[in-house]
C-alpha cells in the first residue's frame, strides 16, 4: 500500500488585501500572474493565514487579471481580513511517502504592491 503524505507545495508570502466583496459566493481573487508563479490553479483549494489577525481558512482561488496585484476576499473570507491586512495563502500536494524528502517548497514573495519581488 502506498503511503502519502500532505506537504505545502507552494505559498504567496505577504500578500496585501486589496479588497473584500461580502456579496461573493466565495473564494480568494488572486492576480493571474502571482498564481502562476505559485503554480495555484483557478478552483484550487488554498489554506489562507491573516497575518494581522491570526485567523485561517480554507477556501479555493479565482483569477483577477494579470498584473493587476489584486488579492480579494470574497463571500465569508470576506469577514476575516481587511483590506491592507497581509495574508500567506498556501497550496498543498499529496506526495508518495518515499518521495517527501525530495520535494521542495516554492516560497513566492511580493513586495507591497503585490508584485513579484
Amino acid at each position: 500500500m502506498v503511503r502519502f503524505r500532505v506537504l505545502v507545495k507552494s505559498k504567496l508570502q505577504r500578500l496585501t488585501v486589496t479588497d473584500k466583496n461580502l456579496l461573493y459566493e466565495g473564494s480568494l481573487e488572486l492576480d493571474a500572474g502571482l498564481m502562476t508563479a505559485a503554480d495555484i490553479v483557478a478552483g484550487e483549494v488554498v489554506q489562507v493565514v491573516n497575518v494581522n489577525n491570526g485567523e485561517r481558512f480554507e477556501t479555493y482561488a479565482i483569477e483577477a487579471d494579470e498584473g493587476s496585484g489584486k488579492c480579494v476576499l470574497n463571500g465569508g473570507a470576506a469577514r476575516l481580513g481587511e483590506v491592507g491586512d497581509q495574508l500567506i495563502v498556501m497550496s498543498t500536494v499529496l506526495v508518495p511517502e518515499d518521495s517527501v524528502r525530495e520535494h521542495r517548497l516554492r516560497v513566492v514573495r511580493v513586495d507591497d504592491g503585490n508584485r513579484l519581488a
